[in-house]
C-alpha cells in the first residue's frame, strides 16, 4: 500500500466519489487538524468512512474543490513514469486524431490530468498548471515531455483566474528554451502564434472544426468574422475561396497580426480589417445595409461567474438579432459562446429568440462544440463550456 497521506470523508458523504466523480468537495471531507496540514497539491489516498478506497487524488485543504483524482488504484506510485504514461496516453489520442503535431495534447480531467492543460504547435508546447497539484507536479510534466516529444520551448501560461482559487499566483513565464514563436497550420493558412505574448496559450484549437466547415461554406461569399481575434475564421475562409473577407475586432495588435497572416500567405487582396467595438460597429453596419454571404459571430465568454448568466443570455440574444440582420438572404450565421456557465440548451434557445425579433427564419445546419482534441470527462457535463450553431437564414 502506498505511504501517502490519507484523507477520510465524512460519514454519508462519499455518494459522489462512488459513483465514479473525479472531484472530492471540501464539505466532503473530515478536515482534522493533520488534513489541513497536508501541503497543497499533495497527492494523497482517500477512503470512506466505511473503508472503501476512492483511489488517490491531489489535495488543496484550502479549495472548494479539495481532491482531484489521479488514479483510481491507491496503491499506484506518482512518479516520473506515472506521469510519462499519463500524458504519453494522451498523445497516442492526438496522433490517432490528426495528421500534424497541432492540437491540445492534454485536456485536464477528460486526460486523466486534473488541471492541466497542454497545447502543442510542433516543437513549441504550452503549458497551463491550474491547480496546486499541477503546479507541484509541473518539472515532472517537463520531464516527461522530454521524455516524449523533446520540445524545443516549453511556457507557462498560468494565468486562468482559477488559480486564484488554489491559492496560485498568475504567471507567465518561458520554462523551456530561448524563444517561443511558432506556427500552426490549418486550413491551407499558416498562422503564426506567441504563446507567451497572445491570448490564452495562443491559438483556439478547440474552434478547429468550426472554422473548416465556416471555410467549406464560405466558397465564393463575402465574409464578416467579427471577434475576429487574428483572424482564424476569416483566413481560411479567404484561402477556401471566399470572395472578400472583413476582420473585425477592437485589438489593433490582433489585426496587425491577422493582416500579416494574410499577406504572408498571398490574400491580403480579398481582406480587410476593421477595427472598433464589435457589438457597436455590427449595428452600425446593419443599419447602413451592410450584407454578408457569411457571418461569424465568436465572442468571448459573456458569463464568467453564474451571477453573470441573466446578463450573457441578454447579450447572445443581442448578438444573434444583430448578426443576423447583416446576413443576406440564403446566407449563413456562425455563432458561439465559450461561457460554459450558459448551458447548451440554453444558449440555442437565445439564439434562436434574437432570430425572432430580426424576423428572420433559419434552419439549423449543426449544433457543435470543440473538437476530439478537447474530450469530456462523462462525470464532468459542466465542463462542456463551448457551443456553437451554424445556421441557414431565410
Amino acid at each position: 500500500m502506498s505511504d501517502l497521506p490519507l484523507l477520510r470523508l465524512l460519514p454519508g458523504r462519499d455518494r459522489r466519489a462512488k459513483a465514479g466523480h473525479p472531484w472530492i468537495f471540501s464539505n466532503e471531507v473530515a478536515m482534522t487538524p493533520e488534513a489541513r496540514a497536508i501541503p497543497p497539491g499533495s497527492p494523497v489516498r482517500v477512503e470512506g468512512d466505511d473503508g472503501v478506497r476512492h483511489g488517490i487524488h491531489h489535495f488543496n485543504p484550502h479549495s472548494l474543490i479539495a481532491g482531484r483524482r489521479l488514479a483510481r488504484d491507491p496503491a499506484t506510485p506518482i512518479d516520473d513514469a506515472f506521469w510519462q504514461a499519463r500524458i504519453a496516453e494522451a498523445l497516442a489520442l492526438r496522433t490517432r486524431l490528426f495528421p500534424t503535431p497541432h492540437y491540445r495534447l492534454a485536456h485536464a480531467e477528460a486526460d486523466g490530468l486534473p488541471g492541466l492543460i497542454l497545447d502543442r504547435y510542433g516543437d513549441l508546447v504550452a503549458l497551463q498548471a491550474n491547480t496546486a497539484g499541477m503546479e507541484a507536479a509541473t518539472p515532472a510534466i517537463l520531464r516527461a515531455l522530454d521524455a516524449l516529444i523533446a520540445p524545443r520551448a516549453v511556457v507557462a501560461r498560468n494565468e486562468a483566474a482559477v488559480r486564484a482559487l488554489e491559492g496560485l499566483p498568475e504567471a507567465t513565464l518561458l520554462l523551456r528554451g530561448t524563444e517561443a514563436t511558432g506556427t500552426v497550420e490549418e486550413g491551407g493558412v499558416s498562422f503564426a502564434v506567441d504563446p507567451l505574448g497572445g491570448q490564452k496559450t495562443g491559438w483556439f484549437f478547440d474552434q478547429r472544426e468550426n472554422r473548416a466547415r465556416v471555410a467549406k461554406l464560405a466558397r465564393g461569399e463575402t465574409v464578416l468574422d467579427a471577434f475576429c481575434h487574428t483572424g482564424g475564421f476569416g483566413l481560411q475562409a479567404a484561402a477556401a475561396g471566399a470572395s472578400r473577407v472583413t476582420l473585425l475586432d477592437r485589438s489593433e495588435h490582433a489585426l496587425a497580426t491577422a493582416m500579416e497572416t494574410a499577406r504572408r500567405n498571398g490574400l491580403e487582396d480579398r481582406v480587410e480589417a476593421v477595427r472598433g467595438e464589435a457589438m457597436e460597429t455590427l449595428e452600425r453596419m446593419a443599419a447602413s445595409g451592410t450584407r454578408y454571404g457569411v457571418v461569424v459571430a465568436d465572442p468571448p465568454a459573456f458569463a464568467k461567474s453564474r451571477k453573470d448568466i441573466p446578463q450573457a443570455v441578454r447579450a447572445y440574444s443581442r448578438l444573434a438579432r444583430i448578426a443576423a440582420g447583416l446576413v443576406a438572404p440564403g446566407g449563413i450565421l456562425f455563432i458561439a459562446s465559450c461561457s460554459h456557465h450558459v448551458p447548451s440548451g440554453e444558449f440555442t434557445e437565445t439564439v434562436l429568440a434574437g432570430l425572432q425579433r430580426a424576423r428572420r427564419d433559419a434552419r439549423i445546419l449543426a449544433i457543435t462544440g470543440a473538437g476530439p482534441d478537447h474530450p469530456i470527462h462523462p462525470m464532468l457535463p459542466e465542463s462542456v463550456y463551448l457551443k456553437a450553431l451554424t445556421l441557414q437564414l431565410s
